[in-house]
């Protein structure tokens, strides 16, 4: 039986399933599964049922499972692009904020009734499932093709939603009764994480701009830092280390840093293994043995949170925006959860909340149910809504430093089924000065286009634009992709 400490067998483990794992997430993109389920199943078949590691430590699993998060908010709010997300601000905060509170109240309230829970433990429940998870909502959601506004919305509340949600956890989990000054500490440690992570997210970017650095790999290094950095600032004012990590993060991705294209390679890599380990990492703390004897709660808790709880915070939510049926309609399909509420429901168990242990157990078996019904479902229910957007332009991130020093950027678009950009001559495509179609693949072939060269479904293409043009190809192919080659007759303009 293996013996956690064994530092020889810890990094041949780690170096093993950190390849499994990579692999693993191609294998999970063929079957259509997140990629989590197999992260989570890979450290149950390592845990004391399976290959026999016996990992049962709360306190170091909560602790590693923060540090965890701070790294994947990290890669969130730096490859979150401020363009595609401001005109979604406001609703994304209202989903992190009003429908965090509406679902703890209805989640709360129904498992007080259904469950038989007393009041304090029902509501800890709801906060704890209340939380969407960042790493499944970036993973999935940017594959999907759906609008900005909806994208955007749902990666802010992601991001943001975590910082109250962890408050809430921590006041349910230390006193039976809450103090009429909750409210006012929750709006300081909200209100001091913000301002703390855009207070350090521009002096990091101003001082990055000035720095000369020896090593191109240095700046990636400096840039997360400081995000971590911001992270330790709020815990020591009191207020909202998250919030001022993802908020840090955000200011410092979209600052034009020197070799930002090696920033956000190298924070997309650091997000990636933050979500192999602590996915691994909750697995093998799981106990399977205990899993059957909460299926029915957790079944329930489910149940109440996907169809009751969350359309109805999500309704409230975006009452003021004037937010369509279909759009609401993804909106509660999307509150995807993963790693947050488990690493959540460990803070009452520390803390020695009766009860404490069913709850980390339901929420595992949540976890699983929610993963394999959402996340397997959500392309499906994107397009019978009619949401995917076939013609969005997405970035790529390229390890080229020119890049950077010519202000220049790539962007990749790939013609879907039913797109009007199929037909389209080249010569038709009037993208903007400063930016043009470089490469064209077709049938795994590659080749420079000509003005006569005909876009076809499938089709990819590799546009260079400058930083200044960036914008304007993006709604230009938006525009043609909707209208055809005279959406501008048509009134057609891409936003």
């Amino acid at each position: 039986m293996v013996q956690v400490g064994d530092v020889t067998a810890v990094l041949g483990i780690g170096a093993a399933v950190l390849l499994i794992s990579v692999i693993a997430v191609r294998v999970s993109t063929r079957l259509g599964l997140p990629s989590l389920l197999l992260y989570l199943g890979i450290g149950v078949l390592l845990g004391e049922s399976v290959v026999g590691i016996r990992f049962d430590d709360a306190d170091l699993t909560q602790s590693l499972g923060i540090a965890a998060l701070v790294l994947i908010l990290t890669e969130g709010g730096i490859t979150t692009r401020w363009n595609a997300v401001k005109s979604s601000l406001w609703l994304g905060v209202a989903l992190s904020t009003v429908a965090v509170v509406v679902s703890v109240a209805v989640t709360g309230t129904a498992l007080h009734f259904l469950l038989g829970l007393d009041w304090r433990m029902a509501l800890l429940w709801g906060a704890v499932l209340s939380s969407t998870d960042a790493a499944a909502v970036f993973s999935v959601l940017r594959s999907l093709g759906v609008g900005a506004r909806l994208t955007g919305a749902l990666e802010l509340e992601s991001g943001l939603n975590d910082a109250p949600v962890y408050i809430a956890v921590v006041l349910l989990a230390s006193s039976d009764h809450i103090s009429w000054t909750a409210p006012l500490l929750v709006l300081y440690e909200l209100g001091a994480g913000a301002l703390i992570g855009v207070a350090l997210g521009f002096l990091g970017g101003a001082g990055l701009r000035r720095a000369a650095l020896p090593s191109t790999g240095l700046y990636p290094l400096a840039t997360v830092a400081v995000c971590v950095l911001a992270y330790t600032a709020g815990d020591l004012a009191h207020a909202s280390g998250f919030l001022a990590t993802y908020v840090a993060a955000l200011v410092l991705g979209n600052a034009r840093l020197p070799h930002r294209a090696d920033t956000l390679s190298f924070a997309e890599g650091l997000g990636w293994l933050a979500q192999i380990g602590l996915f691994v990492l909750l697995g093998l703390y799981a106990s399977p043995s205990r899993l059957l004897d909460v299926l029915f709660p957790a079944l329930v808790a489910g149940v109440v949170l996907t169809f009751v709880a969350r359309p109805l915070s999500v309704v409230l939510a975006s009452l003021p925006f004037k937010v369509p049926w279909r759009e609401q309609a993804f909106l509660s399909w999307s509150g995807l959860r993963g790693a947050v509420p488990i690493v959540f429901a460990l803070i009452p168990l520390i803390q020695g909340v009766e009860g404490a242990r069913e709850l980390v157990d339901v929420v595992f078996v949540l976890v699983i149910v929610l993963t394999v019904v959402q996340g397997t479902t959500l392309p499906l229910l994107a397009r019978r809504l009619g949401l995917v957007k076939t013609g969005e332009a997405v970035e790529v991130q390229v390890d080229s430093s020119p890049l950077d020093e010519l202000g220049a950027e790539l962007l990749q678009v790939h013609i879907q089924r039913g797109s009007k950009l199929h037909g389209v001559y080249m010569s038709e495509l009037r993208l903007p000065t400063g930016a043009t179609v470089s490469l064209v693949v077709r049938s795994e072939k590659s080749f420079t286009p000509q003005p006569a060269t005909r876009l076809q479904t499938d089709d990819q293409l590799l546009i260079v634009t400058t930083e200044e043009a960036r914008d304007a190809a993006e709604r230009r192919v938006r525009a043609v992709d909707r209208a055809g080659r005279y959406a501008r007759w048509k009134g057609e303009t891409g936003d």
